[in-house]
């Protein structure tokens, strides 16, 4: 789970991931959509690939990447469960510290 979540710090890598909600697509249409070095975008979807997050084929000279959805989904249900705890947390103070009792004033 924290390759997952590492994965998807990236900016570059959400995008990666936003494009391929619409369906594969080859290495070379994902990285013609950055202003950066092949082997770069190589990277990012290598990070992507190792964390479970995308799928990779060869489709003759080419790689075609797909979404792999059961971890996106193993993700959000992970962050759906904090947010469930997070309900019933004791609530924040202006800092983002939880609010607990002094000690010896309960």
């Amino acid at each position: 789970m924290n390759e997952v979540f590492k994965a998807l710090s990236h900016p570059v890598r959400r995008r990666i991931i936003a494009m391929l909600r619409d369906g594969p697509k080859p290495s070379g249409d994902i990285a013609a959509q950055f202003d950066m070095a092949w082997p770069t975008v190589t990277g990012h979807l290598n990070a992507l690939k190792d964390a479970g997050l995308v799928e990779a084929e060869r489709d003759g000279a080419s790689i075609r990447y797909r979404l792999n959805i059961s971890a996106a989904e193993e993700a959000v249900a992970f962050l759906m469960d904090l947010t469930k705890a997070g309900a019933t947390a004791p609530a924040a103070d202006t800092e983002g510290h939880a609010n607990a009792p002094e000690p010896g004033k309960n």
